[in-house]
């Protein structure tokens, strides 16, 4: 009851839109697919959303940036860089990532966590670092985890985070001494 009373004041009284970031991106004019995992904190550029389209089957880890805006010149020039960012289908953006105005990212693309994207990034690739560059095709990117599964510990979905037991955490933390995997 507390809830409701409170929403309904911040947005009647209050005026603040109570509607989630990206609900509000996608009425100010964001193009976004379907089936998309857009985590928390992740923040696409408020201001020049409607400049940004994003494919289907895209995730977008906690606290990455997608910015269609960058500022820097607005007190010396008079004016801001303005620049369309389109994301392609599978693609997937690693925490913390930053991706830049005026960038296209190509279908089945990774971007390694923390990477600043400020060139375009071609499909079937995968890129990291700051600025990003492309490492390898994302076939051998995959191929080398698939690789590495065959060695290290696999887990199925009864080791996720809302119904892992005591137990199961503490096998987790005994087999993986470097990496693992887990549906």
């Amino acid at each position: 009851m507390f809830i409701k009373l409170y929403l309904w004041l911040k947005k009647h009284l209050l005026g603040i839109d109570i509607r989630k970031p990206l609900e509000i991106a996608i009425a100010n004019g964001l193009k976004i697919g379907k089936n998309h995992n857009i985590r928390e904190e992740v923040i696409i550029d408020p201001s020049h959303c409607f400049l940004i389209s994003i494919g289907d089957n895209v995730t977008i880890a906690p606290r990455a940036h997608i910015l269609a805006h960058d500022a820097s010149t607005k007190y010396h020039l008079g004016y801001t860089l303005i620049g369309r960012v389109t994301i392609g289908n599978n693609v997937f953006i690693g925490a913390g990532a930053i991706i830049m105005p005026n960038v296209s990212i190509g279908d089945n693309v990774i971007i390694g966590a923390g990477s600043v994207v400020k060139h375009s990034i071609p499909a079937n690739s995968v890129a990291a670092g700051n600025p990003a560059i492309v490492k390898c095709s994302t076939e051998e990117y995959l191929e080398k985890r698939r690789q590495q599964m065959n060695n290290h510990p696999c887990y199925d979905d009864s080791y996720k985070i809302n119904v892992i037991t005591p137990e199961k955490k503490e096998q987790m933390i005994n087999e993986v001494d470097s990496i693992g995997f887990i549906i």
